[in-house]
């Protein structure tokens, strides 16, 4: 399966615990750019913030593998 196809997974929460995530929402564009959406309390947009450490880049590349791999196909999917 590819992201960059279209291609969707969805994940169980309770099956990532142990994952280091981001503490917000991002895009990660050439594997070095970091684009994080910011919201407030009751879901409204706060803001962008745009990064190019490497240290953050990798940590945001890192926990979309790890949950890439434990999702499943979005059309194999079962509500539990």
């Amino acid at each position: 399966m590819s992201p960059s196809q279209g291609e969707g997974r969805l994940a169980d929460p309770r099956g990532s615990s142990g994952l280091a995530l981001p503490g917000n929402d991002c895009w990660i564009f050439d594997g070095v750019t970091v684009l994080f959406n910011h919201s407030t309390g009751d879901g409204a947009w706060a803001g962008n913030e745009l990064t190019t450490d490497p240290q953050v880049a990798q940590l945001c590349a890192g926990a979309f593998e790890a949950v890439w791999e434990l999702g499943i196909p979005h059309g194999e999917y079962k509500i539990k």
